[in-house]
């Protein structure tokens, strides 16, 4: 069975730091390209920051020179750090295995999917539950 767990979230004043986490088991991890997603209340997915199997990154503008991606093939896990974090970060943070990412794709969207209950539903990929990043101005 696959499974993807985000952790690392919670509350933080503008300009403090987080580290979410992305524990994964049920697939292969070094052969699966990774991304982090955002759902902020009220808005459509966001595409925050992806890692290649190869090791290649990318971030949304918003995020860039701010956070940063990483993957432990050995942990099975990716990260995010988050730094500088602003107001407008807040959101539903999900993790996702196996969506290709905008070099490959041409696009910085979201995949295809629905947003319900708070979360993005894709059948591309394989999709967390999310953790919750609330930044206080």
């Amino acid at each position: 069975e696959v499974q993807l767990v985000e952790s690392g979230g919670g509350s933080v004043q503008a300009g403090g730091s987080l580290r979410l986490s992305c524990t994964t088991s049920g697939f292969t991890f070094d052969l699966s390209d990774m991304g982090w997603y955002r759902q902020a209340p009220d808005n459509e997915c966001e595409l925050v920051s992806t890692i290649s199997r190869d090791g290649t990154t990318y971030y949304a503008d918003s995020v860039k020179g701010r956070f940063s991606i990483s993957r432990d093939s050995a942990k099975n896990t990716m990260y995010l750090q988050m730094n500088s974090l602003k107001p407008e970060d807040t959101a539903v943070y999900q993790c996702a295995a196996g969506v290709p990412p905008p070099d490959r794709t041409g696009s910085k969207e979201c995949p295809s999917g629905v947003m319900y209950g708070g979360r993005w539903w894709s059948d591309i990929g394989y999709w967390g539950q999310g953790t919750q990043v609330t930044v206080s101005s």
